[in-house]
């Protein structure tokens, strides 16, 4: 069965920026004022207060959406604000209501306070719409105030005021598979392999500099997603190489897909520090299902091939898939293994 190279290719392009958190400011609209007025018709003998209500203000509302999947839009417009409700009128017209904001972002989304860390929102949802903040209701107009006691109120309200606050966004990216390794051990060239996507590649650490998404389709029936992160390095939870930051997009993955550089040798202490690193950066990602590849296969001896694995297996206890992201030996087979996990997390 070969591997499928077609279809969607959602690759970040170089002529588009990833950014991955933005902070906006938002204010929902205010509601509209409540007016004073009264019925002045000829041949009309009781007259009488009809001053209309305010209408509501405009809520603002955020939408996760599809074909989206960097919030670079944020960069450039940081500021969203709601109009206000229409006043009311006479003739006891209420107001009309204003116009909500959406906010489109890319699914996976988060949204926190400006603390940072209170949760306000998840949009890991296809359609899933929150409103963040309610617009103002509007006032009331003096035909409200009526009563046996009080025949003519000129007593209006001004609209409640709008909502304020600034908040973070942070995308998580949504794959099925997250790819980790050591820098050059080979993600790269492997999700070009594998997918339609296009990332750089190169004989130098962290040629990946942002997450890389790739499509995979076995069939026309089996495709999944693998999300590419930074490669790590010892000391990555403490900011050393590019951090553990790019560790988040990974969190949402149902198996991660261990790269180790098999002609680099010392692969057991490959496994340990990623895997160290893993653990320090918590999210549940040390407690994901892992599935090791030991990577560059067309570089290696048979003998090396064999002595290498057998030491992959005694550090991780768990069973090595032998592979080569160049000539696409065992690609295959590791592609096979990854769907039985990924069916197995979709059926729950």
């Amino acid at each position: 069965m070969g591997v499928g190279t077609a279809g969607p290719h959602f690759a970040f392009e170089p002529i588009m920026k990833f950014l991955d958190q933005a902070k906006i400011y938002c204010r929902s609209g205010d509601g509209g004022d409540g007016v004073v007025a009264f019925r002045r018709e000829r041949f009309i003998e009781f007259g009488g207060p009809d001053g209309g209500n305010g209408g509501r203000g405009g809520n603002i509302i955020f939408e996760a959406v599809q074909n989206l999947n960097t919030l670079i839009d944020f960069r450039y417009t940081q500021h969203f604000r709601a109009k206000k409700g229409g006043n009311g009128a006479g003739s006891d017209r209420t107001g009309a209501g204003a116009p909500d904001v959406v906010i489109k972002v890319p699914i996976g989304t988060q949204i926190f306070d400006d603390d940072q860390e209170t949760m306000l929102a998840d949009l890991d949802v296809p359609g899933k719409r929150i409103t963040l903040l309610s617009g103002g209701d509007g006032g009331f107009g003096n035909a409200n105030f009526k009563s046996s006691t009080n025949r003519a109120p000129r007593r209006a309200d001004k609209g409640w005021p709008g909502e304020e606050r600034w908040v973070w966004l942070r995308l998580k990216l949504i794959a099925d598979i997250g790819l980790l390794g050591l820098p050059n051990a080979g993600k790269s060239t492997f999700l070009s392999v594998v997918s339609a996507a296009r990332p750089k590649i190169a004989d130098y650490p962290f040629t990946t500099l942002h997450p890389q998404l790739g499509v995979v389709r076995l069939d026309m029936t089996r495709e999944f997603v693998i999300a590419d992160i930074p490669g790590l390095i010892e000391g990555a939870h403490e900011g050393a190489g590019l951090g553990d930051r790019f560790l988040g997009h990974v969190e949402r993955c149902a198996v991660l897909l261990h790269l180790i550089d098999g002609a680099a040798g010392h692969v057991g202490r490959q496994w340990r520090t990623v895997r160290g690193e893993l653990e320090q950066y918590g999210g549940g990602l040390a407690d994901k299902p892992e599935i090791i590849a030991l990577n560059k296969s067309d570089a290696m001896t048979p003998r090396q091939i064999s002595d290498r694995r057998k030491q992959l297996q005694e550090a991780s206890g768990a069973p090595v898939y032998v592979i080569s992201g160049v000539s696409q030996q065992g690609v295959p087979e590791l592609l096979e293994a990854l769907w039985k996990v990924i069916l197995e997390a979709r059926q729950k």
